[in-house]
């Protein structure tokens, strides 16, 4: 999940450029019986090193529960205060320590104020802040 779905989400969100706002979504990933979420926010540090948090959960989606007539609702698949998931401790501390080594963290990861894990991580150089590449002939 870090890799295929979180780490892209973190650097859409990264290249949005935003140091008056933090940036924040959540994504998800389907499977049979479940659907894990993660919910990512980034806000900027310095020019090069920006805070990412993370808080993932899992939501349930067997077919028991469909054929029951209660598929999951919305509430279950936003965070609390605005939905009704918790994060995962377990779940959230894998995918930030895969997150942690896929960005290159400058740090460890260290709980956040309201159950997320975060990490400083550098912000890569965009294309016009990079210098051309001087092929000297010889």
């Amino acid at each position: 999940m870090a890799q295929d779905t979180v780490a892209p989400a973190v650097r859409e969100l990264i290249a949005r450029r935003s140091r008056q706002h933090q940036l924040n979504t959540t994504v998800t990933l389907g499977g049979d019986d479940f659907t894990l979420c993660a919910h990512i926010r980034v806000r900027w540090l310095t020019d090069d090193q920006v805070k990412v948090a993370l808080a993932c959960w899992t939501v349930s989606t067997d077919l028991a529960r469909y054929i029951g007539g209660t598929p999951p609702t919305e509430a279950e698949h936003r965070l609390h205060p605005y939905g009704t998931a918790r994060p995962d401790e377990d779940f959230t501390a894998r995918v930030m320590d895969h997150l942690a080594r896929c960005l290159h963290a400058l740090d460890a990861p260290r709980p956040d104020e309201d159950g997320h894990l975060a990490v400083t991580v550098p912000v890569p150089p965009t294309t016009a802040e990079t210098p051309p590449v001087r092929h000297d002939a010889k």
